[in-house]
């Protein structure tokens, strides 16, 4: 272990200056291009990653690094790449992103969500957090070891796929499904929503990083009735039979269950802002997270949210059936309270089909990749204190869990207290701070240096 990092910190001194200050212009410049490829994912099987793949594939082929395009679908491509380390005996580590994006509005933007312009000390655009930053701090860290000759002490697969924003089918799922040789003698992952900043206490900055995801759970509601005249009366009308089970889960007052991440989460928050720390209720602490507060409060219970809504065809006409979409999640251990919950809300006479369901995961904060990861934090932010916390959607990890390979969220950043973070996923105005980015980069490939 000692040679190993020694070899490292020499190899990190080897970097001058300017080559310091490449490795960040250029992470901002693969940041803007990438976000300049529109590579919307509409769900349903409409997306398309071929132009942004190709663009990947360019740039690494640009430094010799070689890399193939996996095309699960017409347009739907994941592009993998193994970067040789120093000691090839020792497992791989799967460094991943994905390369699509959610459809962004433009009306609803002030400015052009594709055009990846640079204010207020940001640059903006569909992708900006979710997740091109973490793609360009990939591209540009093993570019710039390309230029420097230099071999992290294990071996890296990097990975960029397809469709992780509508479950991943074309993507991560199809290539542990059709490629597994691919992550052959792989054992850990890191990938995006980690690694960031969240400012408690006034001035104490945590490092959030994600070791457990909430497990997934949509739903659809049916309910059938009879249909009929919409002048008459109609005591067995499915939309009044839908609207009340979907009234019922949508109003529910989930019960407060705790995973050991959660509570060792808190126990760090209640330590460094001096508030008591009560295991049979934390809510009172969530107010000390500022602008994670929404999030993290999620991760504290199960939920489930109806999301859509399908009935009729005429004003006039009382539909037969109609149904809802409930997007469930559960916390790791709690998935069968869940489902025999919303059997229960919703009664006997409402049908409920799986539409999409996942896992839950939950690792260990503790180990020689989690060390890593707090050295790496600690080393451009010695004030931070890096702690574990659950993620109350999920990533790519899920699927690569399925091969056995422990993945964790580590795409560092340090932001503004201000800034409300977690509402720029998916949201409006979608934007990174430059200078967080930076420090995202120096981390990152801090942390594959000594990984």
């Amino acid at each position: 272990m000692v040679q190993k990092k020694g070899a490292t910190r020499e190899n990190r001194e080897m970097m001058s200056e300017d080559e310091r200050r490449e490795l960040e212009e250029e992470t901002i410049r693969i940041c803007q291009e990438l976000i300049r490829f529109p590579s919307v994912n509409f769900g349903d099987g409409k997306g398309d990653e071929k132009d942004i793949a190709n663009y990947v594939l360019d740039l690494l082929a640009e430094v010799g690094i070689a890399s193939r395009i996996y095309e699960s679908a017409p347009g739907r491509c994941n592009v993998i790449a193994t970067i040789e380390g120093s000691d090839n005996s020792r497992p791989a580590l799967v460094l991943h992103g994905h390369l699509d994006v959610v459809p962004a509005n433009a009306d609803d933007w002030s400015v052009d969500p594709f055009a990846a312009i640079i204010k207020d000390g940001m640059i903006w655009g569909r992708g900006a957090v979710d997740m091109k930053n973490m793609d360009a701090m990939m591209l540009a860290t093993v570019r710039s070891w390309a230029r420097r000759g230099y071999k992290p002490p294990r071996r890296i697969l990097l990975a960029f796929f397809a469709d992780e924003e509508a479950g991943s089918l074309f993507g991560s799922r199809w290539m542990v499904k059709n490629h597994p040789e691919v992550f052959a003698n792989c054992s850990e992952a890191i990938s995006e929503v980690g690694g960031f900043s969240v400012t408690v206490a006034g001035d104490k900055r945590l490092y959030f990083v994600e070791t457990a995801e909430k497990g997934i759970h949509w739903m659809r509601l049916i309910a059938s009735g009879r249909a009929g005249h919409g002048s008459m009366i109609n005591p067995e009308n499915a939309l009044t039979r839908l609207s009340e089970a979907v009234a019922k889960v949508g109003n529910f007052e989930w019960p407060q269950r705790y995973s050991k991440t959660v509570k060792e989460l808190f126990a760090r928050v209640a330590k460094v802002t001096g508030k008591p720390y009560d295991e049979s209720d934390l809510r009172p602490l969530l107010s000390e997270l500022g602008n994670a507060t929404r999030m993290i409060g999620a991760t504290l219970q199960n939920t489930a949210n109806p999301s859509m809504l399908e009935a009729g065809y005429k004003a006039n006409v009382i539909p037969q059936t109609a149904s809802a979409v409930i997007d469930g999640r559960f916390i790791p251990g709690y998935e069968d309270e869940l489902n025999a919950t919303i059997r229960e809300l919703v009664g006997p006479n409402i049908t409920v089909e799986t539409v999409t369901r996942d896992i839950a995961l939950e690792n260990d904060f503790s180990g020689d990749l989690v060390d890593a990861m707090c050295a790496a934090l600690i080393s451009e932010d010695p004030e931070g204190l890096p702690v574990p916390y659950l993620m109350s959607g999920g990533t790519d990890n899920k699927a690569l869990s399925e091969l056995g390979i422990v993945g964790y969220g580590f795409s560092p950043l340090k932001l503004s207290p201000e800034l409300d973070f977690m509402a720029l996923f998916h949201g409006v105005d979608e934007r990174v701070e430059i200078d967080g980015l930076l420090f995202g980069v120096r981390v990152l490939s801090h942390f594959l240096e000594n990984c």
